[in-house]
């Protein structure tokens, strides 16, 4: 059914005015956001075809540019919308997780309030979170993209960021997409470098945590690391 044949009171926008943003559902809030379909095929429909794809509502923050490859209406325009929103929710999420402390001692907790920023990608992503003295979370800060190599991290990237903020001490995190979470070679070469040149610079390298989408291995819980609690 197009729009233009839904009764005026049950359009999308009409409802949104009538009831509230919050009383919509998720066909119809996707609806708004798409504005219209395509040469036969309604926005309504298009709406429903990519909530059918995705399975549930939470998984629009997994998408990447091929997630809606094949569906009749979705053209490189909307899928680049779609990209755009999901990163927004993204982001939205991490800022207003910040208004609260979170105090980063505990390696379980971390990968759990963190393990989102990893999930669907294809390579790997290298966050530092960056900590108070009392190892509240300040700033998480995605550095590097690509096989995470002793080479291709600059150590003046990470510590640049920690001055910038006032950190006193950081969080390694990133991804194996392979879903081995075993340290590599170079896992273990970046990890000693940077806990080394933390050491003279006065801002010590906690843990670093790598993930999958199931599971996480952490320096610090492996012994590989000064405790959390240290002064």
């Amino acid at each position: 059914m197009l729009i233009k044949e839904i009764p005026k009171s049950e359009r999308p926008r009409e409802r949104l005015i009538k009831y509230g943003v919050s009383n919509l559902s998720n066909e119809e809030l996707l609806a708004i956001f798409l504005k219209t379909g395509s040469k036969g095929i309604s926005v309504k429909e298009l709406s429903i075809n990519i909530l059918q794809r995705i399975k549930k509502i939470e998984n629009l923050k997994n998408i990447d540019i091929h997630t809606f490859d094949g569906i009749k209406g979705i053209g490189e325009v909307k899928k680049e919308e779609l990209l755009v929103l999901s990163e927004l929710g993204k982001r939205i999420y991490l800022s207003s997780g910040q208004e609260a402390l979170r105090q980063y001692i505990n390696p379980s907790f971390i990968y759990n309030d963190n393990k989102y920023l990893f999930y669907g990608l294809k390579q790997e992503y290298f966050y530092v979170m960056y900590l108070d003295n009392k190892k509240n979370l300040i700033e998480r800060k995605l550095l590097f993209m690509g096989t995470i190599d002793r080479s291709l991290i600059h150590p003046r990237e990470v510590f640049k960021n920690a001055y910038l903020c006032s950190a006193s001490s950081f969080i390694c995190m990133h991804n194996h997409p392979s879903g081995d979470v075993k340290p590599s070679k170079a896992d273990l070469d970046v990890t000693k470098m940077l806990m080394e040149i933390g050491r003279i610079q006065g801002i010590d390298l906690l843990d670093h945590i790598i993930v999958s989408d199931k599971n996480y291995f952490s320096f610090f819980e492996n012994n590989l690391m000064e405790p959390y609690g240290k002064n």
